[in-house]
Formats: C-alpha cells, structure tokens, sequence
C-alpha cells in the first residue's frame, strides 16, 4: 500500500486538466477490485502512478490467462 498522502480527496493531480470523469472512475474501480485498495487512497494517487497500476494489474491478468 501507499506510505504517503498528499490529504486531499478528490481527482488527482499531476496537472492533468479535465481528465475524462468516467476513465478516473474506470481506472480507480480496476485497482480497487484486484488490490481491493481503498477508493481514497487510489484517487490520491498521482495520474501516471494511477496509470502505471493499471498497466501491471493488466500484466499480470495477461500472464495469468496465458498460462
């Protein structure tokens, strides 16, 4: 889990202006159903630590279906 936070609840920063709503709730409801993380916690995150979290949740759901 994540050690640091920045107190804030809400959409991330990370200056990304005017994130499409939907994929925040997309990606934060990915993490939080395989790593079971709360929700707060995800929207804390930073958009490319967010991003990077889908991305290897994916490589492990490839690897695993793989074989």
């Amino acid at each position: 889990m994540r050690a640091q936070f920045r107190g804030r609840y809400g959409p991330p920063g990370g200056g990304i202006k005017g994130y499409p709503l939907d994929r925040l709730y997309e990606e934060v409801a990915y993490i939080a159903y395989y790593f079971h993380w709360p929700r707060r916690e995800i929207l804390e995150m930073e958009h490319q630590e967010r991003q990077r979290w889908v991305e290897e949740i994916g490589g492990i759901n490839r690897r695993l279906s793989e074989g």
